[in-house]
């Protein structure tokens, strides 16, 4: 399966620290391997999934899409402004 970063994930990600990233490596693998891990929303976000996940005690929300044989991380953060901010990329893309 071939896996695409969304420019606003790769931003977020390029700050992570470098455990932060292995933990976050390990959730993708996890996604990989049942990409129906997370929970598809409703509405405007139709056919997007988010899997939530912690590092260091921090609740983490990951948002996906998966289209053929791609899956492509979309955005990624604490739950604060999250789905807004899904909202706006989602409609501006």
């Amino acid at each position: 399966m071939k896996i695409l970063q969304s420019p606003l994930f790769a931003r977020t990600v390029k700050k992570f620290h470098k455990n932060q990233k292995s933990v976050l490596d390990e959730v993708i693998k996890k996604i990989l391997i049942d990409p129906q891990i997370g929970v598809e929303k409703k509405g405007d976000l139709k056919g997007i999934y988010v899997h939530k996940f912690k590092i260091n005690n921090t609740l983490y929300l990951l948002s996906y899409r998966i289209e053929h044989d791609t899956l492509e991380l979309i955005t990624i953060g604490p739950h604060e402004n999250y789905y807004r901010n899904l909202k706006s990329y989602t409609r501006n893309k």
